[in-house]
């Protein structure tokens, strides 16, 4: 397990994230990218507690995914299954967990900030959280997509499931854009990647 750990997450990182593993008996499993989810945890039926976490991630939203879901597992064995997957419970374990790690040894210096800030109150997802989406997002190989933000006003999108938009107006933090097939209005998050079409 340390060996596999070794390929995904910062190098100072492996030990004590390899002790979280070993100490709470979780079955971890590296899968194929998901669209709609970095990470998931589930409690099986034979009592194995089993993280999965993409492949594709870069180190460092690796690290904090697979933290975030081990967050999931200590938060419902402490206070039990019918707290809020991601209320106050899971927010104070994850941030407890996750402490440790906010040092210039595991994260980038420009990246630290960003988490530290994340983690006064973190978000259900990363992803939801637009700067620390964007600051991990540098550390991603390079590819022809682009930031919902950055796409001008009235601008054709099209996103990973073939379907077009329309950016519109800002409402507070999201977008309404308008889907071309049905002009139906959806809200996207500023940090949402697409594919620009060329109008």
């Amino acid at each position: 397990m340390r060996e596999i750990l070794e390929r995904y997450i910062p190098e100072r990182a492996v030990p004590p994230v390899f002790e979280m593993i070993k100490t709470n008996n979780v079955h971890l499993k590296i899968v194929n990218e998901r669209k709609t989810r970095h990470g998931d945890y589930r409690r099986m039926p034979n009592g194995a507690q089993q993280i999965t976490v993409n492949a594709n991630l870069n180190k460092y939203r690796f690290l904090i995914t697979l933290v975030h879901e081990i967050a999931h597992l200590l938060a419902f064995e402490k206070f039990g299954r019918q707290i809020k997957p991601h209320g106050y419970e899971w927010k104070f374990t994850f941030r407890e967990l996750m402490l440790p790690f906010i040092r210039p040894e595991i994260f980038p210096s420009g990246l630290l900030p960003v988490i530290a800030q994340h983690f006064r109150n973190p978000k259900a997802s990363s992803d939801t959280d637009a700067k620390l989406s964007v600051a991990l997002k540098s550390f991603d190989p390079e590819n022809d997509k682009n930031y919902i933000f950055e796409i001008p006003f009235g601008g054709i999108f099209r996103i990973y499931n073939g379907k077009t938009f329309k950016k519109g107006e800002r409402r507070i933090k999201r977008y309404e854009c308008l889907e071309v097939d049905t002009g139906k209005i959806y809200l996207f998050q500023p940090n949402a990647e697409v594919e620009l079409l060329k109008n």
